[in-house]
């Protein structure tokens, strides 16, 4: 005689769900990561400091990184693709000294801005168009573009240039104010940007195309995307990124100057990887890059607080970059083990 067991329910904990969602979701492991560094980061400096988390200080964060945000919203979608950009620092400069040349030239902001955010793109465009057609190295062509951008940051001219026009001094010097809180026209286009990014990426044929680009090129090609068109856009919005950030520092500063950005474009390639997004392109999130860039704004303001020597800013950075590559590369790993 035979008889039928009842089956045993196994009951799903807390700990079965979570394990669950991270092996759905692996590749948020790093973004998941780069906030628990924030947190921890914020935590700890009020804890040696009584005034860090301070509105007015926290305001200050935003204000001093917009320029590094709107950065990093460009270069993320280029990482995604699999590609990189080590221009935009140099075009940043460039696009920065213009504009501060054409205003003092006595051209009206109406026309110095678009005319600097056009020479951004346009530098994008040259990286974009080498890439794609004449299958240049994304390296070797943003290096190129780097140099390019930096030379003619210095034809436009070898010293500094004061700023003065109202239009674009308002950017900085405004405040919006909300108690103790408060946010700046550049705070605002650049927490724009942002948003603008995160729709695009998100919820627009473009933004799945670049994913899917960054996830198998020859994949895409397969199903008929637009890949070269979307490269090639890719690496414009770049350099439009980059023009716009350079508008950006120059109302920040107060004045172009051809040396500015050395080295800014490691920083926002960093705040973007600490933000989540894998080097080797198809995951990424322009929301994570956000965040990066708040890390890496924490931990510039807390060595200020601290007076410490600011090596230690790029020694810190470093060692968190290589902690997030490696975790990138173990999650690279499960998922090729999965495949």
């Amino acid at each position: 005689m035979t008889t039928l067991e009842t089956p045993v329910r196994r009951t799903v904990t807390m700990s079965d769900r979570y394990a669950t969602f991270m092996s759905r979701h692996a590749s948020l492991v790093p973004t998941f990561a780069a906030i628990v560094i924030l947190i921890v980061l914020l935590i700890g400096a009020q804890v040696r400091f009584d005034n860090f988390l301070t509105p007015r200080n926290m305001s200050a964060l935003l204000l001093d990184n917009a320029y590094l945000l709107v950065l990093a919203v460009g270069l993320t979608l280029v990482i995604v693709t699999g590609g990189i950009d080590l221009s935009v620092g140099s075009v940043m400069a460039f696009t920065g000294i213009l504009c501060a040349s054409l205003l003092s030239s006595g051209l009206p902001a109406y026309l110095a801005i678009p005319i600097t955010l056009l020479g951004g793109a346009v530098i994008g465009l040259l990286i974009g168009v080498l890439v794609q057609f004449f299958n240049v190295q994304p390296f070797i062509a943003s290096l190129a573009g780097l140099f390019l951008a930096r030379g003619l940051a210095f034809v436009v001219s070898l010293s500094s240039i004061r700023v003065e026009d109202p239009a674009v001094l308002w950017l900085q010097r405004t405040r919006f104010t909300i108690g103790e809180w408060y946010i700046t026209p550049t705070g605002i286009i650049a927490l724009s940007v942002v948003g603008l990014g995160f729709f695009v990426m998100q919820w627009t044929r473009f933004g799945r195309t670049i994913y899917a680009i960054g996830g198998a090129e020859q994949s895409a090609r397969l199903m008929g995307l637009k890949v070269g068109r979307t490269k090639v856009v890719v690496y414009v919005i770049s350099g439009l990124c980059g023009g716009l950030a350079g508008l950006l520092l120059t109302a920040y500063s107060g004045a172009g100057y051809p040396r500015n950005g050395i080295g800014t474009e490691l920083d926002a390639i960093a705040a973007v990887v600490i933000g989540g997004t894998l080097l080797t392109g198809g995951t990424g999130y322009v929301l994570g890059s956000l965040v990066g860039v708040l890390v890496y704004g924490t931990i510039k303001k807390l060595i200020s607080f601290m007076g410490a020597e600011q090596a230690w800013m790029q020694i810190i950075i470093g060692g968190i970059l290589l902690v997030f590559i490696v975790v990138q590369r173990v999650i690279v790993a499960r998922s090729q083990r999965r495949t």
